[in-house]
């Protein structure tokens, strides 16, 4: 195995990731003031403006599930336990002691088990959830003739907050696992450059110098990995 620095990120990569950070991070701003917690600006400005980036967002997600299963990229986001056990150590306590990282990034799988495990959780039950919720709740003129439709609505409103918080959450774990290891910058860059370090097999990157030569950063001596 060989270390390189090889764009894995391609330009779609990086556009959704920061697109969809910036639409995450208004729509909890304007949920927290929907919710009372801050009054920075007006209730109405902050409802439309919720309902905006929600709808823009929902259409991001709609193109990147079609590009995710056009190009089979969906692949680098099936789970695996191999080496879960370990992964779940290091944050535990491992990297409280200086160990280093057991998951060590390949060209086919940069995401580590865990991480695997979270995203899974997020795309399957909390996006699913916010977005029925948010969309049920936004055509609530269309049902209110219901019997029970308040109560309805109250419920449909408490999911709704409950996958907000979550998110959020998850948001705050995310940003404190990138400080931990190498530092934030590292962890950062290859979203901002699209280039990682990854391990690559000789196939690969045998095949990366003959076909694919632009995913290469040029390194005249590529660190060896023994094993």
């Amino acid at each position: 195995m060989v270390e390189r620095k090889v764009k894995i990120f391609t330009r779609f990569n990086r556009l959704w990731h920061w697109s969809q950070v910036i639409s995450i991070m208004l729509l909890l701003f304007t949920g927290f003031r929907l919710n009372g917690l801050h009054e920075l600006i007006r209730f109405q400005v902050a409802a439309g403006l919720h309902t905006v980036v929600a709808l823009a967002l929902l259409l991001l997600w709609a193109f990147v599930v079609f590009w995710l299963f056009t190009t089979d990229a969906w692949k680098n986001f099936i789970p695996t336990r191999r080496g879960l056990w370990q992964v779940i150590k290091y944050y535990a306590y491992g990297v409280f002691k200086g160990a280093e990282h057991p998951y060590r990034k390949v060209f086919h799988r940069r995401h580590n088990p865990l991480q695997l495990l979270a995203y899974l959780a997020l795309k399957l039950m909390l996006f699913p959830a916010i977005w029925v919720s948010g969309l049920i709740y936004l055509a609530y003129g269309l049902w209110s003739h219901v019997d029970g439709a308040s109560f309805l609505l109250q419920i449909v409103a408490n999911i709704h907050i409950l996958s907000g918080f979550a998110i959020a959450a998850f948001v705050v774990v995310h940003v404190y696992l990138l400080t931990l290891g190498h530092g934030f910058r590292s962890h950062v860059r290859p979203m901002v450059t699209g280039f990682d370090t990854v391990e690559l097999t000789p196939e690969e990157e045998a095949f990366l110098k003959t076909s694919e030569p632009w995913r290469l950063q040029d390194d005249p001596e590529p660190a060896r990995v023994q094993g």
